[in-house]
C-alpha cells in the first residue's frame, strides 16, 4: 500500500555489501531503478518541504527590507540566524538520532517544528521577534537534517552514494524550484501577499511531514558492530547490540581524530567563512540590474534550475573521478559568479549566467559533501559524523552572513564582495592541497 511496504524495513534494511550487488547489477541507463526506496521516498519529502521553504525564503529579504525597512546589517543578522542556527542544533539531532537509533522519528520532530513556525510568521513584526521564529525553523531544520542524511547514506552503497545524494537533492531542488513560483503566484493573486504566502506555506509544510510518516521506512535502525576508523560497520545480529559502543557526544568529537573527518571538517568551515549568502547574492543580482520588487521571488528559480539539471550527473561524476574534485570544482563555480558580479558589465544575460554558476556550485557540493564524509565516518555514528561537519560549514556560513551584512553597510557591495572572492581563493586553494590523495570509498 505505502512505499514504505515496498523498501526495505529497519529491521531487514541491506548491509551496504548486499545492496552493492544489487546496483552494480544494474544497468547505467536505468539509474534510478538502483537507487533505493528509502532515498526516493526522502526526496519526495524534501521536495514538498522546500516548496514550503523556499516560498518563505524567495520574499524573506525583499519583505524585512523593502516591508519593515531593516538595513543590510539588519537583514545579516537575520540571515545570519536562518541559516546559523540550524548549525547549532545539528550535532544535536545527530547524537539523539544514533544514540536512539531512531532516525526516523528525529527527523519527523524536525520537520513538524519547522512546519509550525511558518504560520508564526503571521503574528511577528520586528527583528527579535522574526529572529526567533526563525531561530525555531531553523532548529527543525538542524534536527532533521543529519538523520535524514543517515539514512541516505545506510541505504545506499559506498560507490553510488554520490549518485543517491544527488537524486535526492534533485528531488529536493525541485520544491526550491516550484517553491519561488508558488510565491510569485501567491503574491500576484492575494491582496495580503505576504500573510498568504506564510499560510500556504504553511499548509505545504504539514503535508510534507505526513509523507514522511506515511511513506518512509521507520523504526529502531539495526544496531551495528563496531567497524575500524572511517569504514561502514555491519549491522550486528541477535543479542550483539551490546558490541556496540555507547553513542555519546564525546565520541561524536573525537570522530575529528579521524584524518580524513578532520580534513573535511575545517575544509567545509573554512570554504563556509567565504560562501556569501544566497540572499546577499540575489540582493547584489536586483541592484546590479534594477529588477523590480515583484519579479524579486523569481531570481532563486535560477540557481534551483540548474541544481536541479546537475545534481545527479555531478553526484554521478562525483562517484567516478573523486568526491573531492568535485567539491572543489563547485567552489570555482562559485569563485566565477563573484567574478562576474564585480566586473563592470551590463549585460542583460549577465544575471542568467550569475544564477547558473551558482546552481553548479550548489549540484556539486551541497550532495557531494556528505557523500564524501560518509565513506569516512563508521555506520554506528553516521548521523553525528555528517553533524560534526555540516555544523562546522553552518557556523562558518553564520559568521560570513553578519560580517558581510556589517561590512555592506559599511564599505558597499562591491568592495565587500570583492574580500570575500579573494578570501575564497585562497581559501580553495588551501583545501585543493589539504585534500589530495586518495579518499574513503
Amino acid at each position: 500500500m505505502y512505499l514504505a511496504d515496498r523498501g526495505p524495513t529497519a529491521a531487514t534494511a541491506p548491509t551496504d555489501a548486499d545492496q552493492g550487488r544489487t546496483d552494480r547489477a544494474a544497468q547505467p541507463g536505468r539509474a534510478l531503478r538502483a537507487i533505493p526506496a528509502t532515498v526516493l521516498a526522502l526526496g519526495t519529502v524534501s521536495l514538498i518541504t522546500d516548496v514550503s521553504s523556499e516560498m518563505v525564503t524567495a520574499v524573506l529579504p525583499l519583505y524585512v527590507v523593502a516591508g519593515l525597512g531593516l538595513s543590510p546589517l539588519g537583514f545579516g543578522v537575520l540571515d545570519g540566524v536562518y541559516n546559523g542556527v540550524s548549525g547549532l542544533v545539528r550535532l544535536f539531532g545527530g547524537h539523539l538520532a544514533d544514540r536512539g537509533r531512531r532516525h526516523k522519528a528525529v527527523a519527523v520532530a524536525g520537520y513538524g517544528l519547522s512546519a509550525l513556525c511558518k504560520p508564526l510568521l503571521l503574528f511577528v513584526h520586528t527583528l527579535p521577534l522574526i529572529s526567533g521564529v526563525l531561530a525555531l525553523d531553523r532548529t527543525g531544520k538542524g534536527i532533521r537534517t543529519a538523520p535524514r542524511d543517515a539514512m541516505i547514506s545506510l541505504a545506499s552503497t559506498p560507490e553510488n552514494r554520490g549518485r543517491a545524494f544527488g537524486v535526492h537533492r534533485a528531488m529536493d531542488t525541485g520544491g526550491a524550484l516550484l517553491g519561488p513560483i508558488v510565491a510569485f503566484l501567491v503574491l500576484g493573486m492575494a491582496a495580503d501577499g505576504y500573510d498568504a504566502v506564510f499560510t500556504v506555506s504553511f499548509c505545504i509544510a504539514a503535508l510534507g511531514v505526513l509523507v514522511l510518516v506515511l511513506f518512509v521506512p521507520g523504526g529502531r535502525a539495526p544496531a551495528v558492530t563496531a567497524g575500524p576508523a572511517g569504514a561502514d560497520a555491519a549491522p550486528a545480529g541477535d543479542g550483539a547490540a551490546a558490541a556496540s559502543p555507547p553513542v555519546t557526544l564525546r565520541s561524536a568529537l573525537a570522530l575529528l581524530r579521524i584524518p580524513d573527518v578532520r580534513r573535511l571538517t575545517v575544509t567545509a568551515t573554512l570554504l563556509g567563512l567565504t560562501t556569501v549568502s544566497d540572499a546577499f547574492v540575489y540582493l547584489m543580482v536586483q541592484h546590479r540590474l534594477g529588477i523590480s520588487e515583484r519579479l524579486f521571488p523569481l531570481l532563486p528559480l535560477g540557481t534551483a534550475f540548474f541544481f536541479l539539471v546537475l545534481a545527479m550527473p555531478l553526484g554521478v561524476l562525483a562517484d567516478r573521478v573523486g568526491r573531492r574534485r568535485v567539491f572543489l570544482g563547485g567552489h570555482v563555480a562559485l569563485l566565477l559568479a563573484y567574478g562576474l558580479l564585480l566586473m563592470p558589465l551590463h549585460n542583460d544575460a549577465l544575471p542568467f549566467v550569475v544564477l547558473a554558476l551558482h546552481g553548479t556550485f550548489y549540484a556539486a557540493t551541497d550532495g557531494v559533501l556528505p557523500a564524501a564524509a560518509a565513506g569516512a565516518v563508521p555506520a554506528e555514528l553516521r548521523a553525528s559524523g555528517l553533524a560534526l561537519i555540516g555544523t562546522g560549514q553552518a557556523l562558518a556560513r553564520f559568521c560570513c552572513s553578519i560580517a558581510f551584512g556589517a561590512a555592506w553597510t559599511v564599505i558597499g557591495d562591491q568592495a565587500v564582495l570583492g574580500i570575500a572572492m579573494a578570501g575564497l581563493a585562497v581559501c580553495a586553494g588551501w583545501a585543493a592541497y589539504a585534500l589530495r590523495g586518495p579518499e574513503t570509498a
